[in-house]
């Protein structure tokens, strides 16, 4: 017998425990990044890594609306894609990440071109981006309610780095900044929609284990980080530290 569906405060309550409980902003690698512990290598393995994910989002979104058919809908959720591509000529968030690849010391054409990104990150990227394409449209909708607890972090973030690292300025963390507007935005109406449609104890329960595999992907980006630039276990193929910096001119 199926059980009782979730009343919409609980169903909220339980989405928002998954963040506490499970939320990549717990992973040490954070701590040792916002705490100015991290080597230069590991700050750019992170940014290399992270580009994959940030660089698959937009194509994440345009699966997403490839399969809606609801154009109110897809109105709306367009605008994920703009925030990250940016116009044809200047902004979006690729943009910005690989402003913040410049300021570390890498090559931008280099990270963009996702050569020595590990195969674990990749992995998980690309599970992600099957996710949303294939699932139900609430599941895959409700994956992407980290966006919950982003702020949180990126708020820490730009501390973090504008106490303890040199590179860290107001045109290379802009990035973090935006996302502090966009992503409160993107949940105000994605779990206004989730809420509301989610409405079957099943179709809760799908929405909630979106959610879990969503940090899952994040969590695991992370511990792949790690092990190979923390613990010193590069896997082949992966970037290695002194690849693809940038040759700034000579003074």
């Amino acid at each position: 017998m199926t059980a009782a569906p979730l009343s919409r405060a609980e169903f909220e309550s339980r989405l928002r425990q998954i963040g506490v409980d499970r939320y990549h902003d717990k992973h040490p690698f954070h701590d040792r990044l916002h705490g100015g512990h991290c080597s230069m290598a590991e700050v750019q393995a992170w940014v290399i890594n992270r580009w994959a994910y940030q660089s698959a989002i937009p194509m994440k979104d345009a699966a997403f609306l490839s399969r809606c058919r609801d154009p109110d809908l897809r109105r709306i959720w367009r605008s994920r894609i703009e925030d990250h591509d940016g116009s044809v000529t200047e902004g979006g968030g690729l943009r910005r990440w690989l402003k913040l690849a410049e300021g570390v010391g890498l090559c931008p054409d280099y990270v963009a071109s996702g050569q020595g990104v590990m195969p674990a990150t990749r992995f998980a990227v690309e599970a992600y981006v099957r996710f949303v394409r294939d699932e139900p449209l609430i599941a895959a909708m409700a994956s992407s309610l980290t966006e919950m607890f982003a702020p949180a972090i990126h708020t820490r973030r730009i501390e973090g780095l504008l106490e303890h690292y040199a590179f860290a300025n107001p045109d290379t963390i802009a990035y973090f900044r935006h996302r502090l507007t966009e992503a409160p935005k993107d949940v105000r109406f994605t779990l206004d929609w989730v809420l509301t449609h989610a409405t079957t104890r099943p179709d809760q329960e799908a929405a909630l284990a979106a959610l879990r595999f969503k940090t899952d992907v994040l969590w695991a980006q992370l511990d792949a980080l790690w092990n190979g630039y923390v613990e010193g276990r590069i896997p082949p193929g992966a970037w290695q530290p002194g690849e693809g910096q940038l040759q700034r001119p000579a003074a």
